[in-house]
């Protein structure tokens, strides 16, 4: 397993550097998507190419969805199996990385889900509705049981989820890679991971709520519509093929 860690980033100086100091003691092998930032992000992250930081940069802002598969292409061109992506807001802790990929070891195949604490008293209480909300219609799309289909921190096998890129381009995109991957029989694996929630008014969002919650429902809409179509008959057979070729 070649992994490498993948780091959206949108308007993130105030953090950038932190997190890539934080990643550099577990990692060099970091790609930065620099997606469309408009404050000082990109000269924040170069800094950290003379240490071998990779930077993937567009000039317009394109939405997390994207800049994930950005993030997914360099990281395959380079030659990478797996990758980790994490959120340069400062919430993940590089520590976890190590968790996750020993997670790995264990199935390489599998989508390692860094699974958030919601007794966390530090947590916002809409960030454990969302969850909720989002757990409730990944279980009827797919029939698995998650604690976490939000959280950002994941490690996905690159070399068999192929060219699987995200559909959506902001934050529901996170959900579809999950639902899509399930229906490909792709391993979906929990593993508890820390998370720091800055005080309120430290906090840094892009998350829309009207907006966002809107797409994320509509998304939901069209996924369940799709699971019938699709997703469990294809779950279905892919599981029928395994058994017989197996036999």
């Amino acid at each position: 397993m070649k992994y490498c860690v993948i780091i959206p980033a949108y308007n993130s100086e105030r953090h950038i550097a932190a997190v890539l100091r934080d990643v550099l003691q577990y990692t060099n092998d970091i790609i930065v998507v620099n997606d469309g930032s408009t404050d000082r992000t990109l000269q924040a992250v170069e800094k950290f190419m003379e240490v071998g930081v990779d930077v993937v940069s567009y000039p317009r802002n394109r939405g997390k969805g994207y800049a994930i598969g950005k993030g997914f292409d360099r990281a395959l061109a380079r030659g990478f199996t797996h990758a980790v992506t994490l959120d340069a807001d400062g919430q993940h802790r590089a520590k976890d990385i190590v968790g996750l990929a020993e997670a790995a070891d264990g199935d390489q195949d599998a989508i390692i889900i860094g699974s958030r604490r919601f007794d966390n008293p530090d947590m916002p209480q809409g960030n454990r509705f969302a969850n909720q909300f989002s757990n409730f219609w990944f279980r009827i799309q797919t029939g698995i049981s998650l604690p976490d289909t939000q959280t950002g921190f994941r490690l996905y096998p690159l070399h068999k989820m192929s060219r699987m890129r995200p559909l959506t381009r902001r934050y529901e995109a996170e959900l579809e890679l999950l639902v899509r991957s399930a229906w490909r029989n792709i391993k979906l694996i929990a593993k508890p991971i820390d998370v720091y929630y800055p005080p309120s008014g430290e906090r840094i969002s892009h998350f829309r709520k009207g907006r966002d919650f809107l797409r994320i429902s509509l998304l939901n809409t069209v996924l369940c519509i799709i699971a019938v179509i699709y997703g469990y008959p294809s779950m279905w057979l892919r599981r029928v093929w395994k058994y017989y070729v197996r036999r």
